[in-house]
């Protein structure tokens, strides 16, 4: 019963890190996708997008990433939680490069 113990702790502290680490990302080919901001971490430039047909997107934004809203730039720090944005992607390997990315609201 002793040996129990500790079983059962260790795996009772790894039931909530398991939950989460569960909204895994997925990788889609090319193209344009239109979404709602799920996250955004400004000290990595990345935002996570749910896209329509309930896909969540992991996109790193590099140099060549451009942010608009209404055909204007605007910086990193316009994205916010729950926005919608249409996002242009693309596929590289198992990782996807943000080209565009327009806020539409």
């Amino acid at each position: 019963m002793n040996r129990i113990k500790p079983f059962l702790l260790a795996f009772l502290f790894m039931v909530p890190l398991l939950f989460s680490c569960s909204q895994g990302t997925d990788v889609v080919e090319s193209g344009t996708y239109q979404g709602t901001v799920d996250e955004v971490e400004p000290e990595k430039t990345e935002i996570y997008v749910k896209t329509d047909d309930d896909r969540r997107l992991e996109l790193y934004f590099t140099e060549n990433t451009t942010l608009t809203r209404n055909g204007e730039t605007v910086t990193f720090d316009q994205l916010q939680k729950g926005q919608r944005v249409e996002v242009e992607v693309e596929k590289v390997g198992q990782r996807l490069d943000p080209k565009a990315v327009r806020i539409l609201e």
